[in-house]
């Protein structure tokens, strides 16, 4: 089912958005988290494209690491170096600091209105908001196109649910919170 869904989402992103809009609104949801650790993402294929709003964070920003199969991600602190990582992603390298961040843009597959989302099936970003969540306070932003919106994802228990959802078209505040 989950499967299915990704692809019919992953497929709609194809088409793409209003950029600027998007990146406006992810810029505004981000204004509030001034001096934070903020973790972004390297887009990949034709994921949104969160950089123009990392450029525009006043704090320190981190990207993501793949340290392993079903590990939770790492962040290292980003200063404009990158390097090839597993599953076609772009890092910093090794001898960058891991930062702890207090906010993530999370890329997404499909989203729906009640915070669930769907990422590429790995579980990566449902095991490290739990670890981030189990040792402190951390925002999960999602960041889409609205077209990448799904009436309604099947929840499993490790599911994360986003605390809000940036997309083309609004600032999706979740309708139910995991319980």
């Amino acid at each position: 089912m989950k499967s299915d869904l990704r692809k019919a989402a992953l497929k709609a992103r194809g088409q793409g958005g209003d950029d600027a809009t998007l990146t406006r609104n992810l810029v505004a949801v981000l204004a509030p988290h001034a001096g934070k650790v903020l973790a972004g993402y390297w887009p990949m294929r034709d994921e949104a494209d969160p950089r123009p709003a990392m450029a525009a964070h006043d704090g320190p920003v981190c990207l993501p690491v793949v340290i392993g199969p079903a590990r939770p991600l790492v962040f290292r602190r980003y200063d404009g170096r990158l390097e090839p990582g597993g599953f076609g992603t772009s890092h910093p390298p090794a001898d960058s600091p891991e930062l702890r961040p207090d906010v993530l843009i999370v890329p997404l597959a499909g989203f729906d209105r009640t915070g669930n989302r769907l990422g590429y099936g790995g579980g990566f970003y449902d095991r490290t908001l739990a670890a981030l969540r189990a040792t402190g306070q951390v925002t999960a932003v999602g960041f889409s196109y609205s077209v990448q919106e799904i009436r309604a994802i099947p929840a499993e228990v490790t599911d994360e649910i986003l605390d809000l959802i940036v997309t083309d078209r609004d600032v999706i505040l979740p309708q139910a919170k995991k319980t």
